[in-house]
């Protein structure tokens, strides 16, 4: 299966991972594409947040809705290990933000272990990882979900909370744990220039994040408007069709006009 290439190379205590060893094949072709997450503030890529997709385009929903329940571990580490090996090839020096679905880690501290040897054998700085946990997933179990970003956190990992606002959590999730990066969701921001209402709901949320040294990231950015209105309440950070659409294994050159 993918995954067994990196056994041969990674530490001992992996190759006794009876979980990595066994986990069901995925029998998936996958490839990743990159968008950037742009900090107007100094007109740079601070990161790029990878994608999974097919390897025929299928979208993330797509592909997701494709894989069985008994290979989710196989697909959440099929994903990381593949968003690390492209982002080296392709040169990428910025941050890497990879999504992880927080149900299929069963324990934080051996599910690290391949990422990890991923990173070693091509060459990837691990300081440059970010892990974002979705809100928009149910999480089955939030207290196992907080010990897994706590551990990542731990290990020095820069940590997120994707999809802030759509999801299940809400400011529960915040609450419990407090990420270096929230990230806004699209269904705040659109037409935020436009809507008094969402304008008083993250105003509230960045300040909130300011108090707890969170920094906020807004996604789903479209339009010239969104950005200047957001940028004026305080985000520096942006990701969005404005600036770059996903490039399929490729790393988009952003368009600095709106910055």
């Amino acid at each position: 299966m993918y995954l067994s290439r990196f056994f041969s190379d990674a530490d001992d205590d992996l190759v006794g991972c009876i979980r990595c060893r066994n986990a069901q094949p995925l029998n998936l072709e996958l490839k990743m594409a990159f968008q950037p997450i742009i900090d107007v503030a100094n007109r740079s890529v601070f990161a790029y947040e990878a994608l999974v997709r097919g390897a025929d385009g299928a979208s993330a929903a797509q592909v997701l809705g494709a894989v069985k329940p008994a290979a989710l571990y196989s697909f959440d580490q099929t994903c990381r290990v593949l968003a690390i090996e492209t982002a080296q090839r392709l040169g990428m020096k910025s941050y890497l933000s990879i999504n992880f679905l927080p149900n299929a880690v069963y324990e934080p501290a051996n599910c690290i272990r391949l990422t990890l040897a991923a990173a070693r054998k091509v060459g990837f700085a691990p300081d440059k990882l970010i892990f974002e946990l979705t809100e928009s997933e149910k999480i089955r179990n939030p207290e196992h979900a907080l010990r897994i970003i706590k551990d990542y956190r731990e290990r020095g990992f820069l940590t997120a909370i994707d999809d802030f606002g759509a999801g299940y959590s809400g400011l529960n999730l915040l609450a419990d744990f407090q990420p270096h990066l929230v990230k806004l969701d699209m269904a705040l921001t659109r037409d935020i220039d436009r809507d008094a209402v969402r304008r008083a709901i993250i105003a509230g949320v960045i300040g909130t994040c300011e108090a707890l040294g969170c920094t906020v990231i807004a996604e789903g950015i479209e339009r010239p408007e969104e950005l200047d209105t957001l940028r004026k309440m305080g985000v520096s950070l942006f990701q969005g069709y404005l600036l770059a659409r996903p490039g399929l294994e490729s790393l988009p050159e952003p368009d600095m006009r709106y910055c």
